[in-house]
């Protein structure tokens, strides 16, 4: 059970995010709130050598994606994203797995 506020999530996202603009399939763009990452992860292809892939994902507060799934649209920086997964951890935030367009 989350602690704080919509509002303290979005004092929080206003101070470490960047703005998006988020689309869901078949409605209108608005721009939200969110905080980007982009690492790069280590996968293990089961040889000797392993390689590198980009795992981008934002965090953005629940209410902000209340409709949001697979396949919607996300632009951070410039950059078009699609939505691949979307999991809302239960505190009133989601993480949105992308993929780059």
């Amino acid at each position: 059970m989350a602690v704080e506020t919509d509002d303290m999530r979005l004092w929080l996202l206003e101070d470490w995010g960047v703005n998006v603009t988020y689309t869901v399939q078949g409605g209108q763009a608005k721009t939200i709130k969110a905080v980007f990452d982009n690492d790069f992860n280590v996968v293990d292809a089961g040889g000797e050598f392993g390689f590198a892939t980009q795992m981008p994902r934002l965090v953005v507060r629940t209410s902000d994606v209340v409709a949001g799934t697979e396949g919607d649209t996300y632009v951070v920086q410039g950059v078009t994203y699609l939505s691949r997964v979307v999991q809302d951890d239960g505190t009133g935030m989601t993480v949105v797995q992308l993929e780059k367009q």
